[in-house]
C-alpha cells in the first residue's frame, strides 16, 4: 500500500502513544514522538517505509498549524509585542549563534561546524511551542504573544540562513542572493496585504452564499496552503506564508468558521509532524553518545533559555514573562532539521555532528512541555526568595485598600464588572498579567496590579486579607482553581464569585470555596430563552418563573447547599413577581384613574409605578390617570397578574367609584 500503509501505521502508533501519555499525565505530543521512535527506521519491527514522504506531509502539518494560529491572532493582538519581536529576536539569534560557536569550540569542532551549530540552535520550535501553549491553556497570555511574535521572526530568519550558511567558504556570493530574498519578501508582504483586503473577503463571501460546508473547508485549506506554496516558490518559508494568510483572513467575518473547520485537519497533520520527529531519533546513537547529547542539550537549554529571558527583560517585560519565554523557547526547532540536512549535503558538517544535533533537537523538544510546566513553581520560588520585590501597580490608591473587591482578570468580562463597581462607587482593584488588557484598564482609569493572581505575593499586594469579595473572571480551569484556593487560605471569610466553562469546573470551584459560580454559556442560553419567550408574548411573570427554575435546578444538580432562609426567599420570588404591562388604546385602562379602576380590589395586584414617555412615576396616587402608551409596573402573584392582564385587555366598563372613598383608602384603590 506504500504511503497509505505508512499513514495507517503512524496513526495507530500515535493513538497508542497518546494513551500512554495520558495514562502518565503527560502532554500528547510526547506520546506522538514516542510512537515515531517505535515505528521509525532505527528500531526494527513494524516500520514506516517511506520516511521522506511522511516528512513532506509533516510540513503540511506545520503550515496548517501556523495558518490556524494566524486565524486566531490578528495584527492588533500582536501589536503590543512588535518591538521585542522585530528587534529582540535578531538580538537573540546573534547571541544564541555566538553561544553555539562557543559550544562548538568546547566540543573541539572547527569554525565552520561551530557556526552551523550556532545557527541551528538559534531557532526554536514553532510547532512544539504552540502545541504546548494550547495544551496548557496559555494561549492569549502576554507570554504566549511574546513567544509567537519571536517565533514568526525566527521563521523569517530561516531564509537568510539557508542562503548564507552554505556560502561560508565564499561569503561574497551569498550577499547578492540575500538582497534578492529581501526584495522578494517585500513584494510578498505587499501582495498578501492586497490579496487579503481586496480579494479574499469577496471570495469567501461568494463561497459562503452556496452554503456548502465541504466547499468552504476546501476553500479555506486551499487559501492557507496555496499562499504558503506561493511563498515557498518565491524562496521564502512555506510555513510563514500560511501564517500570513491566516493573519489576513482573521480580519474577515469568516475567521471563526474557518478556524473551526481547519482544526481537525490541522491536528491530523500535526500528528504526522511529531511522529516524524520521533522517527529522526536513532536510539542506538543516543545510547552510544548519551553523554555528548545530554551535555549539548543542557548547554543549549540553559544558555538559550537565559538569553531569551534576558532579551525579554531588556525590552521591558517583567514578572513571569521572561521566565515563561525562556523555558518555552529553549528547545531546538524543526527548521534546524532542514538546515542540518543542507549542511550535511554541502559537507559543511559531518555525519556524527548531524546525528548529534538531531538527537539533541529531539530530546530538547521532548523536554519542552516539562520545562514549561516549571514556570509557575519557579516563579513562586522567586517570589518567596525576593519577598520585598515591588509589584508594578497602576492607579493604585495611595491610602491602600480595605473592604474592597479584587477582580482576578482584566479582560472583557473583568472590565465590564469593574465598570459596574465604579458606577456604584465600590472600591476595587484588578489583577492582570496580560499587557494588552492592562493597557485597556489603564486607559479606563482602573486600579491594576501587574501580576499573576494565582501567586500568594500578588494576592497579598491586592490586600486580599482585607477584601470583602473576590471576582475570578479567568476561564482557565487550573488557574481559577489555584486563585480560589490561595485566596481562601489568605482570607477564609472571603466571598468569591468565579467564572466557569463547564459543570465539572463549577463543582470543583464550589468545593474549593467559591461562594457562587457563573457559567457564561448557561447564562447566555437562559437570556436567549427569556428573550425568545418574551417574543412569543408569554407573560413576563411566567418567563421569569421558568428561567429561575432552570437556574435553580442547575445549582441543585451541583449539590450547592442553601439554608432555609435562602430557600424561602427563592420560593417567595417564584410566587411574587414584578411585571410591566403596556396600556393599549383599546384597553379598559386607557383614560381612567387608579381610583376609578379599583385595580387591587378587582385583581389583587398593586400599582407601584408608571412609565410615561421617558419619565418614571413611582408609587402614583389614586388620582393618576392612565393614557395609551403608558407602561404600568405592578406587583403580585402569577395568578393575580394573569387576572389583571386579562381584565386590562377587555372592554369592561369600570363601575363608578366615589372619589372620596378612594382618597380614604388609597392602598385599596391601587
Amino acid at each position: 500500500m506504500g504511503i497509505a500503509a505508512d499513514i495507517v501505521i503512524i496513526i495507530v502508533a500515535a493513538l497508542a502513544g497518546g494513551f500512554v501519555a495520558m495514562k502518565l499525565r503527560q502532554p500528547l505530543i510526547l506520546g506522538y514522538i514516542l510512537a515515531g521512535v517505535v515505528v521509525g527506521p532505527h528500531t526494527g519491527g513494524v516500520t514506516v517505509s517511506e520516511t521522506h514522504n511522511i516528512e513532506l506531509l509533516a510540513e503540511i502539518g506545520v503550515a496548517l498549524l501556523l495558518f490556524a494560529l494566524g486565524l486566531e491572532f490578528s495584527l492588533k493582538e500582536l501589536k503590543p509585542v512588535r518591538t521585542v519581536a522585530l528587534l529582540g529576536t535578531p538580538l537573540q539569534i546573534v547571541l544564541t549563534t555566538a553561544l553555539g560557536i562557543a559550544i562548538g569550540y568546547l566540543l573541539g569542532w572547527d569554525w565552520v561546524a561551530s557556526i552551523w551549530l550556532g545557527a541551528l540552535i538559534s531557532l526554536s520550535s514553532t510547532m512544539v511551542t504552540l502545541k504546548t501553549l494550547m495544551n496548557q491553556g496559555l494561549m492569549g497570555t502576554l507570554s504566549s504573544k511574546v513567544m509567537i511574535g519571536m517565533l514568526v521572526v525566527q521563521d523569517l530568519a530561516v531564509v537568510p540562513f539557508m542562503i548564507v550558511l552554505p556560502k561560508l567558504n565564499d561569503p561574497g556570493t551569498g550577499l547578492p542572493l540575500l538582497g534578492v530574498a529581501s526584495v522578494k519578501a517585500a513584494i510578498f508582504i505587499v501582495g498578501i496585504i492586497v490579496l487579503g483586503t481586496r480579494v479574499l473577503p469577496r471570495l469567501m463571501a461568494a463561497i459562503a452564499k452556496w452554503n456548502s460546508r465541504e466547499l468552504f473547508l476546501l476553500s479555506v485549506t486551499a487559501i492557507g496552503l496555496g499562499v504558503g506554496y506561493a511563498t515557498y516558490l518565491s524562496g521564502l518559508s512555506f510555513a510563514f506564508g500560511a501564517f500570513a494568510a491566516g493573519m489576513v483572513l482573521s480580519e474577515s467575518e469568516f475567521s471563526h468558521q474557518a478556524l473551526s473547520e481547519i482544526i481537525p485537519l490541522r491536528d491530523i497533520f500535526g500528528l504526522l509532524f511529531f511522529t516524524s520527529v520521533g522517527m529522526l531519533l536513532d536510539p542506538m546513537f543516543l545510547v552510544a553518545h548519551w553523554a555528548q547529547v545530554l551535555l549539548l542539550v543542557a548547554l543549549v537549554t540553559v544558555g538559550k533559555g537565559t538569553i531569551f529571558a534576558l532579551v525579554t527583560r531588556l525590552f521591558g517585560y517583567g514578572n513571569v514573562v521572561p521566565l515563561a519565554v525562556g523555558l518555552g523557547l529553549s528547545q531546538i526547532g524543526e527548521f534546524s532539521f532542514v538546515l542540518a540536512g543542507i549542511g550535511l549535503a554541502d559537507e559543511s558538517i559531518s555525519n556524527d555532528v548531524y546525528s548529534l544535533i538531531l538527537c539533541a533537537a529531539v530530546v530538547s523538544m521532548v523536554l519542552t512541555p516539562l520545562l514549561s510546566r516549571l514556570t509557575t513553581p519557579l516563579y513562586s520560588l522567586k517570589k518567596r526568595l525576593l519577598k520585598r520585590a515591588p509589584l508594578e501597580t497602576i492607579n493604585y490608591p495611595k491610602s491602600g485598600l480595605q473592604n474592597h473587591v479584587v477582580i482576578a482578570g482584566g479582560g472583557r468580562i473583568g472590565r465590564q464588572v469593574a465598570q459596574v463597581f465604579e458606577s456604584m462607587n465600590i472600591p476595587f482593584v484588578i489583577v492582570e498579567l496580560n499587557y494588552y488588557a492592562i493597557e485597556k484598564c489603564r486607559r479606563a482609569g482602573f486600579a491594576v496590579i501587574y501580576g499573576d493572581a494565582s501567586q500568594q505575593t500578588v494576592l497579598h499586594a491586592a490586600a486580599i486579607d482585607l477584601a470583602r469579595l473576590l471576582v475570578v473572571t479567568t476561564p482557565a480551569v487550573v488557574l481559577a482553581r489555584s486563585i480560589v484556593e490561595k485566596a481562601k487560605t489568605a482570607n477564609p471569610r472571603l466571598e468569591i464569585v468565579a467564572r466557569s466553562d463547564g459543570l465539572e469546573q463549577m463543582k470543583v470551584l464550589l468545593e474549593k470555596g467559591a461562594t457562587e459560580v457563573v457559567q457564561p454559556e448557561l447564562e447566555a442560553s437562559l437570556e436567549i430563552a427569556r428573550q425568545a419567550l418574551m417574543s412569543l408574548h408569554i407573560p413576563a411573570s411566567q418567563v421569569l418563573h421558568h428561567v429561575e427554575n432552570a437556574r435553580r435546578e442547575l445549582y441543585a444538580s451541583l449539590g450547592k447547599g442553601e439554608d432555609a432562609f435562602q430557600l424561602r426567599l427563592k420560593n417567595a420570588g417564584s410566587v411574587l413577581a414584578l411585571n410591566w404591562l403596556p396600556v393599549k388604546p383599546e384597553s379598559v385602562l386607557d383614560g381612567h384613574s387608579i381610583g376609578e379602576l379599583g385595580i387591587r380590589s378587582r385583581t389583587g395586584v398593586s400599582v407601584v409605578g408608571v412609565m410615561r414617555d421617558t419619565v418614571f412615576h413611582p408609587n402614583p396616587d389614586p388620582r393618576f390617570r392612565f393614557a395609551s402608551g403608558d407602561f404600568i409596573v405592578v406587583i403580585g402573584s402569577h395568578e393575580q397578574y394573569g387576572r389583571f392582564e386579562n381584565w386590562a385587555a377587555s372592554r369592561e366598563i369600570p363601575e363608578n367609584r366615589d372619589a372620596s372613598s378612594s382618597k380614604e383608602d388609597p392602598i385599596a384603590a391601587k
